[in-house]
């Protein structure tokens, strides 16, 4: 039972770690990187779907995407979705298909992105007490319903406060990580 409960809460503690990479995927450094455009949806046909999947996503070179659509249809739709997106970019098309330049980064919007960066970190950090305080409200109604004795529901909360610093520290190590990435030049 509370092996159940501690291994809920590292699974769900875990997802919020990856929703945080996903989050830091989309932030762009100075590289290009199809990641980039992974949460881009397009109209097709009157369904939004993902772009990787009426497209061709690659890399051209450090600085610049390619975008391949399938259907030749599919090249105004596509430019526009780019362009509407929060990522700040200008697709140009030739032909079939389109072109996407990375600027180069300034200083400010470095410290911009710095600043996004630490607020999703913050945000997964808070998700993460969320799912602790989760997890300890679970323990104290099972210590009410007389299912565990006091001695284990306080060696549970520990162990669940250890799970708690081990992926705050492991969101804080990311955190480091991206700020450096952004900010290297």
């Amino acid at each position: 039972m509370i092996n159940d409960l501690k291994n809920q809460a590292e699974t769900r503690m875990q997802k919020s770690i990856t929703a945080l990479k996903d989050e830091f995927a989309k932030i762009r450094t100075g590289r290009a990187h199809t990641s980039l455009l992974d949460h881009i949806t397009v109209d097709y046909y009157g369904s939004a779907v993902p772009l990787s999947q009426v497209a061709n996503v690659t890399v051209a070179d450090a600085r610049s995407l390619t975008v391949t659509p399938w259907e030749k249809s599919m090249v105004q739709v596509i430019e526009k979705a780019i362009m509407t997106s929060d990522l700040g970019l200008n697709p140009s098309t030739s032909g079939t298909v389109i072109r996407i330049v990375l600027p180069s980064l300034t200083e400010e919007r470095r410290r911009d992105l710095a600043k996004v960066v630490r607020n999703e970190t913050e945000g997964a950090r808070v998700s993460i007490r969320n799912i602790r305080r989760d997890a300890n409200n679970e323990l104290k109604k099972l210590l009410k319903d007389k299912a565990i004795s006091e001695d284990d529901e306080r060696r549970a909360q520990d162990e669940i406060q250890k799970l708690t610093d081990k992926y705050v520290a492991e969101v804080d190590k990311l955190l480091v990580a991206k700020e450096a990435e952004l900010m290297e030049v």
